[in-house]
């Protein structure tokens, strides 16, 4: 059994701040369950431009408001409480927060937890033999 906490995890190298988000990953690849659960926040006023070539995400919106724009199918959804929304074609998206968004996100393949996007907006792919 695996017990942690946010607050443990937030002082601790599990979380990850960038200029547009921060990422606490509460599960990683090292874990051993098959995906990597994170609580995510996403900055007011930031536009994240994302690509998960390689990883498949679901993300359910805690708190907050935005938008997210689907770039392939040029559609734009509206983010609050109680939204999910999966990355299951390795979407090309934009995330727009108007106030800050705490998301609780799952990635599969997961991460090893210190991963920031690349240019293109993704993660590096996962290690040879793990599923992507």
């Amino acid at each position: 059994m695996i017990i942690r906490t946010l607050k443990e995890a937030q002082a601790s190298e599990r979380k990850v701040v960038t200029d547009g988000w921060d990422s606490v990953r509460m599960l990683l690849r090292d874990d051993g369950m098959g995906f990597s659960f994170h609580i995510t926040t996403m900055y007011a006023g930031k536009e994240l431009r994302m690509h998960y070539k390689h990883h498949y995400e679901a993300v359910f919106v805690l708190s907050g408001e935005g938008a997210i724009e689907d770039l392939d199918a040029g559609e734009t959804h509206q983010l609050k409480p109680g939204v999910l929304y999966v990355l299951n074609r390795h979407d090309r998206h934009v995330v727009r927060p108007k106030t800050d968004i705490v998301t609780a996100c799952v990635f599969n393949p997961p991460v090893t937890g210190q991963e920031v996007h690349d240019a293109s907006g993704a993660y590096p792919p996962a290690p040879v033999g793990e599923a992507a």
